[in-house]
């Protein structure tokens, strides 16, 4: 297991925003950052801090990615056509990790990542252990069958803090998700503000 997934609440705090909109976050009681000076005044932000800001969020909302990972993503979102902070979002978001979490077959990004490095999902029926896998429309996500009743499946797909977006079907008696299109940004249901053009600023400079 990563160390990432322990400090996810740091992440919020760094970031003085409820990444995932969860109950549990202590952003919900103290907005300001971790440490003896998180409670500092802040000054005016440079164009460089909004930028890095904003991918240390985008970074940090899908299970804390590594630089070398994240910016791998970038690059291949560069040689895509069409917009390039779109075409980002789109490749974080059909991420098979990602796909698994928005399902809600899992409470949180870091779980889905784990989830599917311990090989309990199959894509179009074959068993797929690699959280990065790049999904394509029509592919169809499912938990495996023994694990379809472990506890982390069954309340997770329970919670009321988050809807699953249109560009996924799931079947949530069955287990099974379908990735019908590639999402927009404007689809895409973050719990705050998500800026990937300030991330594709930040990479150009």
């Amino acid at each position: 297991m990563s160390k990432r997934h322990s400090a996810k609440y740091k992440i919020d705090r760094r970031m003085g925003e409820n990444l995932w909109g969860r109950p549990k976050s202590p952003v919900n009681k103290r907005e300001y950052g971790p440490g003896q000076h998180g409670q500092r005044r802040k000054g005016k932000t440079s164009d460089y801090g909004l930028q890095l800001r904003a991918k240390q969020k985008l970074k940090g909302y899908y299970g804390d990615l590594s630089e070398k990972q994240f910016y791998k993503i970038y690059e291949e979102a560069v040689r895509l056509r069409g917009d390039t902070s779109e075409a980002l979002i789109g490749l974080l978001e059909t991420r098979l990790d990602a796909v698994v979490y928005r399902a809600k077959f899992v409470p949180t990004p870091f779980a889905a990542r784990q989830f599917c490095n311990h090989g309990h999902v199959t894509v179009n029926g074959r068993k797929v252990n690699v959280g990065s896998y790049r999904c394509k429309i029509g592919d169809v996500i499912e938990v495996r069958q023994k694990s379809k009743e472990l506890a982390i499946v069954l309340e997770s797909v329970e919670l009321a803090e988050r809807d699953t977006p249109d560009y996924i079907e799931v079947d949530t008696a069955k287990k099974v998700a379908k990735l019908v299109r590639v999402p927009a940004l404007a689809d895409v249901p973050y719990a705050v503000k998500m800026e990937p053009n300030l991330v594709v600023e930040y990479y150009s400079r």
